[in-house]
């Protein structure tokens, strides 16, 4: 199958968070299991600053409503990936190259509906440009709001365009693109679609919902986070347009790259180790809490929390439950960045507890690689997730999760048992700091016993790569190709 997937994001070369390895691990296992893979992206940085050489494949001339507005010409750059992956980058001027990856939106002061509206434009155009050469993409797999215009587009221009069917992954309503009413001229159709059956949103433009109502088949990153979007406590106003898709919502579990993620060779850390030999694991909490200034406390249990510093991770709940993990014996690492005010706290908390909680920001790849590898628990008290990927590298670490039972969460980690026979970690139910330093304690009883090196290695085994997802996503793109357009 020749498959285009379009994206905001891919690691390494941009990466703003799960969204850009979730891309990166399913081209690699679609293109191993011999499809012909293309990514595109948008351009997110200076030209001297980027990350790989590229070369100029195709320039699109696109205008703004009405006709005669203004003008953009958008350069479309080629690269080439491992396994043989095509990168293609379109770049669109006016547009600050240094903006991030997804930026605001509903007041749109930094144009990101004009920006993300001339990148769909452009992918189509480009997809016009291959069903003319006579090499046209059967599928488009379009990822999260900022491509989610792409679908509908193409649902427009279908017989053009080789009559491709389309894939609209969401992997967070939380975001949804949403802009005046006045990004309409930017968005390549008329004032006909602004209405609430097309790209009209309680007065606003909605780009998640073009790619919901448009998009061929639907998906989201787990089976329990597809039914919970269904509801309105986590359907974020859009409840009612995904329980009305003729096609349902789809739940297909991210996985990881196990070749980055792999304790035997991964080169970040102080000493490798597999699941038949743990020794190295603990040279490596021994090497973490020398680098990060922890009590050299190696019987400790040692705490982690990696990831965005937000309240939808819970991360108000864990600044609450650390004088609680503290007290149960615990030495406690935080790292990940966002709202100022729980950071502040967490470092405040750190600084009141030095030697016990260390707080060291955003973590580049080498030290959450380590981080992982050190670390005897981690928690992730999300008020929702998806998905989540750090809890499955945790576990190809023998990290222990402790984590909220919701979304991608309950669907990756399997409660113990009270004997510690079964399980993949420890979940609770509330909300609440008091529930998640509950369950961190059960771990922590769990750890003093003889069964945790069970549970460590029973999560090292356990298959959380890629090449499962990827074959549920073929399954998926062949039912599409068998079936008939609507």
């Amino acid at each position: 199958m020749r498959i285009l997937l379009v994206s905001p994001e891919i690691a390494p070369i941009v990466k703003v968070g799960g969204i850009a390895d979730g891309i990166a691990g399913l081209a690699k296992a679609l293109a191993r299991a011999g499809h012909d893979v293309t990514v595109a992206i948008p351009h997110h940085r200076p030209r001297d600053r980027d990350p790989i050489a590229t070369e100029p494949v195709a320039e699109v001339v696109l205008s703004d409503a009405p006709p005669g507005g203004a003008t953009a010409t958008v350069t479309i750059s080629s690269a080439r990936l491992d396994h043989g992956v095509q990168l293609l980058i379109v770049d669109v001027p006016g547009v600050d190259p240094l903006l991030d990856a997804y930026g605001g939106d509903l007041e749109d002061e930094r144009g990101n509906s004009r920006r993300f509206g001339l990148f769909a434009r452009a992918v189509v155009e480009l997809l016009a440009v291959s069903a003319r050469a006579g090499t046209p993409y059967p599928l488009v797999h379009a990822h999260e709001w900022p491509t989610a215009l792409v679908p509908y587009l193409v649902r427009l221009r279908r017989a053009e365009i080789g009559a491709p069917r389309t894939i609209f992954t969401t992997h967070t309503l939380a975001h949804q693109g949403i802009f005046p009413a006045s990004a309409m001229a930017h968005l390549g159709v008329g004032p006909d679609h602004f209405h609430p059956g097309a790209l009209e949103f309680h007065g606003h433009v909605n780009l998640l919902k073009a790619g919901l109502v448009a998009a061929d088949a639907v998906t989201t990153v787990s089976p329990t986070y597809a039914r919970e979007i269904l509801e309105p406590d986590l359907g974020e106003l859009l409840d009612g347009v995904l329980r009305a898709l003729p096609g349902g919502v789809a739940g297909i579990l991210n996985g990881i790259d196990t070749d980055l993620w792999d304790p035997r060779t991964d080169a970040a850390i102080a000493t490798p180790f597999d699941a038949d030999d743990l020794s190295g694991k603990a040279e490596c909490k021994r090497a973490l809490l020398a680098e990060v200034g922890l009590e050299a406390s190696p019987d400790r249990p040692l705490v982690l929390s990696l990831g965005r510093i937000f309240h939808q991770k819970g991360s108000d709940l864990l600044l609450e439950a650390l004088p609680a993990l503290v007290d149960a014996g615990a030495n406690v690492l935080v790292a990940g960045a966002g709202d100022p005010a729980i950071v502040a706290a967490i470092l405040a908390a750190a600084a009141r507890a030095a030697g016990r909680i260390a707080y060291v920001g955003f973590a580049r790849e080498p030290l959450a690689h380590r981080a992982i590898a050190g670390a005897d628990v981690l928690v992730m008290p999300s008020r929702f997730e998806a998905c989540g990927l750090v809890q499955l590298y945790a576990q190809r670490y023998g990290t222990v999760p402790v984590a909220r039972r919701t979304g991608g969460l309950a669907d990756t980690i399997a409660d113990a048992s009270a004997d510690l026979a079964t399980g993949t970690g420890f979940l609770y139910d509330d909300s609440t700091a008091a529930a998640l330093a509950a369950a961190t304690r059960r771990a922590f009883a769990a750890r003093r016993g003889p069964a945790w090196d069970a549970i460590r290695r029973r999560i090292m085994r356990l298959d959380v790569g890629w090449a499962a997802p990827a074959r549920r996503y073929e399954r998926l793109y062949a039912r599409l190709l068998a079936s008939p357009t609507r």
